[in-house]
């Protein structure tokens, strides 16, 4: 026999980011960021309640002028007096040490604070304003992300890191010294504010690239260094299905490998689109690694020419979003009931078998098959749809298993 070992989760400290607990084996959080102009209050809180209740743990905001670092108090009383608990993180670039000391009511409204090293002055001949950050989060009890970008690295250690590399009697090419400059960014930047004060669990820390495979050597680098909990994400992950393919294959890896504790997919929304859409990314991509479970999930066969008719798909599209409009509700009445499976199929070549591996499953007909369609519950044969109703009759029996399966 083969021995199966499980995903090993790499162990690190808990950071408690207002009322939400990150690494030490808590679930890998979902997290999101706003795209509004954070000085809208109604539209930012608005936006953060969208993405809350499509699942985002955490919602991060831009904190980039004095009206964003005024409207972000009011924003969060905003999602509070609708029920919303969801942690606010700011987003901090450039004058972060500015806004957080010109506005206490914005640094104590303010989960966590996220600062990159590369836009603070870390590293110059003065690091006063990265200073001044981590004295803020110690004055109000906040925890930090620092976050490192390849986009905007630390100049003076990349440009040390150079030099000192080009001495070498095998130099390194410069992607590999970039690499590492990112890594050593991140934890010397994590030693200072500890120096400073800031509990060695009040930090997490994140390296982000937009390179699937430079993602993966660098928080794996990351990750051999350092027990503090790790925001995994590229940069940019892209538009549409290229957004979607990148982040699944980068986190897809890191998670298998028990790195990371925190997610985002960093997606270019469409235009008009759903700004939700990276939050079910997140979701789907721990839920497919069976590390997460957040709603039923459906199976449905592809279709070949065994199903040249299309009800078999409309009917998984349906069911599917059935179930995920019901979750809101269902999680608060019936536990565990985000571990179910569906599944809809098409043709009697895999339609009955699959149906049986599910808790609920129709094996609808394919082409010049008998127009019924078989429903098996937890395994066995429990009813046969006819008609013009199937998909209303199979969601009522949904609805039953439901109330009959899971404790209220």
């Amino acid at each position: 026999m083969v021995r199966l070992e499980p995903i090993r989760r790499r162990k690190s400290v808990i950071v408690d980011i207002g009322g939400v607990k990150v690494g030490g084996g808590h679930p890998i959080m979902v997290q999101s960021m706003t795209n509004t102009d954070t000085a809208d209050i109604t539209g930012t809180a608005n936006q953060i309640m969208e993405l809350a209740k499509a699942g985002s743990e955490v919602v991060r905001v831009t904190v980039n002028t004095d009206e964003a670092a005024r409207a972000v108090p009011r924003v969060v009383d905003t999602i509070r007096l609708h029920g919303f608990t969801t942690p606010i993180v700011g987003d901090f670039h450039y004058n972060g040490h500015q806004l957080l000391k010109k506005y206490p009511d914005c640094a104590r409204a303010l989960a966590k604070y996220r600062i990159n090293p590369g836009n603070v002055n870390i590293g110059k001949k003065h690091d006063d304003n990265f200073r001044t950050m981590i004295e803020c989060a110690i004055e109000y009890g906040k925890p930090v992300r620092i976050g490192v970008n390849w986009g905007s690295l630390d100049g003076a250690l990349l440009t040390e890191m150079m030099d000192e590399n080009a001495k070498l009697p095998a130099p390194l090419d410069a992607k590999e010294v970039t690499m590492n400059a990112m890594v050593v960014s991140a934890l010397v930047s994590a030693e200072k504010a500890e120096s400073y004060g800031l509990p060695h669990n009040h930090i997490v820390l994140s390296a982000k690239v937009s390179g699937v495979q430079d993602l993966i050597i660098v928080n794996r680098g990351l990750a051999a260094n350092c027990d503090y909990p790790i925001h995994l994400g590229l940069t940019e992950a892209g538009l549409g299905s290229k957004g979607i393919v990148y982040s699944t294959a980068a986190l897809g890896v890191m998670l298998q490998e028990g790195i990371g504790d925190t997610i985002r997919c960093s997606l270019t929304p469409m235009p008009n689109g759903d700004r939700t859409d990276e939050v079910i990314v997140c979701q789907q991509i721990l839920q497919a690694l069976e590390l997460r479970a957040f709603t039923p999930q459906v199976t449905a066969c592809p279709g070949c020419g065994r199903t040249t008719s299309t009800f078999f798909q409309d009917m998984a599209d349906q069911i599917q979003r059935y179930l995920r409009e019901q979750m809101p509700v269902w999680r608060e009445s019936y536990t565990g009931v985000e571990e179910m499976k569906v599944a809809v199929m098409g043709c009697i070549v895999n339609g009955p078998g699959e149906s049986k591996h599910a808790n609920l499953g129709i094996s609808l007909p394919g082409t010049f098959e008998d127009p019924v369609a078989p429903v098996y519950v937890d395994g066995k044969l429990a009813r046969t749809l006819r008609g013009d109703h199937i998909v209303a009759e199979f969601i009522g029996m949904l609805n039953g298993y439901v109330e009959t399966h899971y404790p209220k």
